[in-house]
């Protein structure tokens, strides 16, 4: 059983990772050490998470003490919207470095195509609660992006929350250097992705599923909003294989060749979410867990909505 997936750069970049957006400061440094001493390789951060120190404890700390090398791990960070300027990218990638201790990343991704206004406010609004354009593109953003590959501070670079015009735009882009290596996305099986995961692996490109589990997490959830977690065909299909829902949900990405980012802050579900390649899901239960898929997000980034980039208006 495949535990990576191979880029477009030739490097492997291990299919299941520990994911960290809404992990408290204060716990995701223990996360990240109970994540490599169950085995995981692969930590998925962010800027914008307000966490990446803590993060970058935690692997400091298992290097020092002789668990793994800086080379056996699969590093990935995103550069945050008040970054998208050409002459930003390299701040925004530096600051992470310096935060995670780190002298290169081994994935950096564009974290939104919506570049926002410059300056300390990582959320800049108007008036009406939008968030302020920079009136960047992203094409330039990405010859940025591009620059820090060549300057040996990450060595493959991608996107996040891209839909196909989006990536199509940077493929077609006069003088490209590098294609992207991965699309990282939110997908689980009430946004299955389908079109948009064909897409990006027709063309080379890795996917990675972020809030896999849907996100239960979420600040922003309603009491009625759909549980996959709670999903009765879902633990009934868990039952079967004598697994939890969470490790079906993971498999089910895996199987479909989609990196997964499960997060967790408590050392058994981390364990747990990483104990997935012991058993394969049938072609009939993959079928029934697409068969879920009703386009719904947990992050529509709704103050975006009004912007010149926004990703989600058309249909991938």
């Amino acid at each position: 059983m495949a535990t990576s997936v191979t880029l477009n750069t030739g490097a492997q970049m291990p299919i299941v990772g520990l994911g960290t957006w809404k992990s408290p400061p204060g716990k995701v440094t223990e996360a990240v050490k109970a994540a490599i001493a169950a085995g995981y390789r692969h930590v998925d951060g962010a800027l914008v998470y307000k966490n990446e120190p803590e993060v970058g404890e935690g692997v400091e700390s298992m290097i020092k003490d002789g668990v793994v090398k800086r080379e056996d791990l699969f590093i990935v960070s995103k550069l945050w919207c008040t970054f998208h300027e050409k002459s930003l990218v390299k701040k925004g990638c530096e600051q992470t470095l310096s935060d995670l201790k780190l002298d290169y990343l081994d994935l950096y991704l564009v974290h939104w195509p919506v570049g926002f206004k410059a300056g300390d406010d990582l959320f800049p609004t108007d008036s009406e609660g939008q968030f302020i354009s920079d009136n960047t593109h992203f094409l330039e953003t990405w010859e940025g992006m591009e620059e820090l590959v060549d300057a040996g501070l990450v060595k493959a670079i991608g996107v996040s929350n891209f839909n196909k015009d989006q990536i199509e735009a940077i493929l077609n882009k006069p003088g490209l250097k590098y294609k992207p290596a991965n699309n990282q996305v939110e997908c689980h099986p009430y946004l299955t992705q389908e079109k948009l995961i064909s897409y990006c692996h027709a063309q080379g490109i890795s996917v990675t599923a972020y809030s896999p589990l849907g996100s239960p997490d979420r600040p922003w959830a309603k009491p009625d909003d759909p549980s996959l977690l709670e999903e009765p065909t879902i633990k009934a299909i868990a039952q079967k294989y004598n697994k939890t829902a969470a490790q079906v949900l993971i498999r089910f990405h895996i199987q479909r060749n989609v990196i997964a980012i499960p997060k967790s802050i408590t050392p058994q579900r981390i364990q747990e979410n990483f104990q997935v390649f012991d058993f394969e899901l049938s072609e009939e239960d993959m079928k029934t867990i697409l068969s879920f898929n009703r386009n719904w997000r947990v992050c529509p980034m709704q103050s975006s909505k009004k912007h010149k980039d926004y990703p989600f208006h058309t249909e991938f």
